[in-house]
């Protein structure tokens, strides 16, 4: 049999190409509204909806509460070895570069894989990031309806899995929404902080 170490790296190795491809993917499905045949020539960008979650306070949230501020969206899990949390810092570092701009911004984790991504666990992790930072959870349906709403791919990685050790295929974008909710626009992986910093001053005016 194979060792927990041994599994666990060829779980890393497969899962590599394959997020690479989920980020690619995420970007073309962003880039033309979330239509496989191209992008929309006329109408509103279809990204974003409504949803109902939990944060990691343990209290219920719509979308309706956020409404009136501007929200920087990531979808990801707390397992992620190596992605969500270089996003999530990107993030932390973004809003630090704006200064008090950064009061007009809520950032959003919400996770795509709710099995393991307990208000407890969620609520852990968050401290790792942006003090305003809303880390949301919810059941798989209420996590399903979400992605669904944002254009959002996932899936359990193709590998060998063991109990709770496995890892998840996902879209990578940042959404940056409008006060009403609206997609406003999204950055892709690896956008440095200050990149996104730069672009969120010119868009709050």
């Amino acid at each position: 049999m194979l060792d927990s170490a041994f599994r666990r790296t060829l779980v890393l190795v497969c899962a590599g190409a394959a997020t690479v491809l989920m980020v690619l993917a995420g970007w073309y499905w962003a880039e033309n509204d979330g239509m496989l045949g191209g992008p929309k020539t006329t109408g509103r960008t279809l990204i974003g909806g409504p949803f109902t979650l939990t944060d990691h306070g343990g209290n219920t949230v719509t979308e309706a509460d956020f409404l009136g501020r501007h929200t920087l969206v990531y979808f990801g899990y707390t397992f992620c070895p190596d992605v969500c949390p270089m996003e999530l810092q990107s993030i932390t570092e973004a809003l630090e570069r704006l200064g008090p701009k950064a009061d007009d911004v809520v950032p959003l984790f919400i996770t795509v894989d709710p099995e393991r991504d307990t208000v407890a666990v969620m609520a852990d992790y968050a401290q790792n990031f942006h003090p305003n930072l809303r880390a949301l959870t919810g059941t798989p349906e209420e996590i399903r309806v979400t992605t669904r709403a944002y254009r959002v791919y996932f899936k359990k990685a193709d590998g060998p899995e063991e109990g709770d050790d496995y890892l998840m295929d996902h879209t990578s974008l940042i959404y940056f929404m409008g006060p009403d909710g609206s997609y406003v626009t999204h950055f892709t992986f690896g956008t440095p902080p200050n990149e996104i910093a730069t672009r969120l001053s010119e868009l709050l005016g």
